[in-house]
Parts: C-alpha cells; structure tokens; sequence
C-alpha cells in the first residue's frame, strides 16, 4: 500500500470534539499531527442545538458554531485535516501505520478518537423507515411535526434532551424508557416533569414500528414485566438508546470491555505503546461534551510525554 505520508508525530483517528481537542492541543505543542475523518469534523455534536455542560456557557452552545470553530484552530496550530476512513492499525517497528483506502498515513504515536454511532433497537419496521420517520436529530425535524404527535426513546440525556426540542414542535411527545426512572441530569428531568406536552412511559420498549409509503404511523410498545403490548400512533419515532462505539477496525490491536470500548489507563494509555483513546469510544468515558474535550487534552499531553521521555507506564 501506498504510503501518503511517513512523516507525522501523531495520527489522530476522529473528527468529532475529543479528536479536535487533541489534534489542537498536539498541534499547539509543535507536533505535527494529521486528523483523519470520513465525516464532517464535528461529529454527533455538530448536528446539535444546545450543548449544555461547558463552562462558562450557561445557555449552552450550538454544535455547528463550535465544532468549525475548533477546526479552524485545528487548522490554525497547522494540523492536517485529510477525509479518510480507517481500516486499520498496524505496528511499524516502533512507529504506526494507519491505513484506508486512499492510503496510509506513518506516525510515531496514534490517538483514537473514532467515537461511537447511535445504537438501534433491532425491532421490526426500524431498517425500512430509518429517514422516513425514524430520526435521531430532533432539530433537524422537529419543526417538520407541528401539532403532530412524537414518540422519543431511552432515559438518558440525550433522549430526555431531545424529547424537551421536539416537544417544543409537536402537539404530543411519548418519552419511552425502559427503565423506572428518568436517568441523567436532574435539570432535564424536572423540565420533562414539569411540560405538559410530554408523557412518560416506564419499564417499555418499542418493539416494532410500522408505517406506510410516507413513513412511520404507529410504534408497538411492550411492557418489559409483563410483555403486555400495544400500539400506539405517532408522527415519528426518535431513538436514544446508548451508543456503540466505532472501535471495530481495532481488531485484537488493544484490550476492549464487553461492548467494545478500548480500555485505557488514567492517562488514557491502551495497552500498545504509542497508542491512546480518547473521547467516546474509550472505556469509562463520560458521554459529555466537556468530558470528551478533556479527553482529548489529557491524551495529547499523555503522548507528548511519550514522544519526550519514552516511557509508557502500561507497557513498562
């Protein structure tokens, strides 16, 4: 294979907020560092209105004026923005080569920022309405369901976050969890409380969903104890259900827990020198925005140690 370049200090494998904040953080130590992303820098967090949770920004802050704003410092601090999807990680000697298909980039240390997708619900009728119907951007389509009747679901965050948006188009939400209780920050489930437009639905699934040839007109809903179900008419069904992280092209290359998360270290080591995880995909993460920016700080710093001193503490 064809190798683009030979020549980088540190590949970072993930556009989305954790491999910016690296990227601009080794940038800014003088590293040369090529950020590889087969979407748009940004991530899941571009696509949303209101990120709540940074400091200093109460009202939150919309993805898609922060994440180009941290790619033109990316940018800025010299880092190399190529679009390219990973496939592979392979040892070089003491170096790495990362490698897609339009080539392969060598560095001496990788950090993988590669995040994770949006886990489905494996019912019936989900593959055959996703994008007629079935969405996971409430501010893209909310606004489309005016008066219209919604179902969100999951307990968490981001569900109870996008259930508060579409809630402020629809004339109806259903917020389904499977659980006996609403998890997350307390703030989101005292305003999902309080709304009058919103209904809550404990200890259920969706099971299936159905439709027609202009989308989703019902969801089956099933009580998890009892199995009782029912189907109940919506408009559009979104799902927050968890996350999957994109660790797949890792192969047996570092340790992953049960549901495919790189393991690391408190300076966010994997078990191969030279390699970190940051962000999302990483074990122990913290599904924050804040969070996943510190990740990335704390494993660019993590590997400038490495490039300066040698050391690597998990493989010594």
């Amino acid at each position: 294979m064809k190798i683009m370049s030979a020549d980088y200090d540190v590949v970072v494998v993930g556009a989305g907020m954790a491999g910016l904040s690296a990227a601009l953080t080794a940038g800014r130590l003088g590293r040369k560092v090529a950020l590889l992303s087969s979407g748009v820098p940004g991530g899941q967090l571009l696509g949303i209105e209101h990120i709540d949770g940074l400091p200093g920004r109460d009202g939150g802050v919309a993805g898609y004026e922060l994440c180009p704003a941290a790619q033109e410092q990316c940018e800025a601090a010299g880092v190399e923005l190529v679009t390219e999807a990973v496939e592979r990680i392979a040892a070089a000697g003491a170096d790495w080569i990362v490698s897609g298909p339009g080539g392969a980039f060598r560095a001496r240390a990788v950090i993988v920022a590669s995040g994770a997708a949006l886990a489905k619900l494996g019912v019936p009728g989900e593959a055959d309405f996703e994008g007629r119907g079935i969405s996971a951007c409430a501010d893209c389509d909310a606004p489309l369901l005016r008066g219209k009747a919604a179902v969100v679901v999951g307990g968490g965050d981001s569900a109870m976050q996008e259930a508060l948006v579409v809630a402020d188009h629809a004339g109806q939400v259903l917020l389904v969890t499977d659980g006996e209780a609403l998890r997350g920050q307390a703030g989101y489930r005292e305003r999902i409380a309080a709304h009058e437009r919103i209904a809550l639905r404990f200890g259920a699934t969706v099971s299936g969903i159905a439709g027609d040839a202009n989308g989703v007109t019902a969801v089956t809903i099933q009580n998890i104890a009892s199995g009782a179900a029912e189907e109940v008419a919506t408009d559009a069904l979104f799902i927050f259900v968890g996350l999957v992280p994109n660790s797949g092209f890792l192969g047996d290359l570092v340790p992953l827990d049960l549901k495919g998360h790189v393991m690391v270290d408190a300076g966010l080591r994997t078990a191969a020198r030279g390699i970190c995880a940051a962000g999302n995909v990483r074990a122990g993460g913290s599904f924050r925005a804040a969070g996943v920016m510190g990740d990335g700080t704390v494993a660019a710093t993590t590997i400038e140690d490495y490039l300066t001193t040698g050391a690597w503490p998990s493989a010594d």
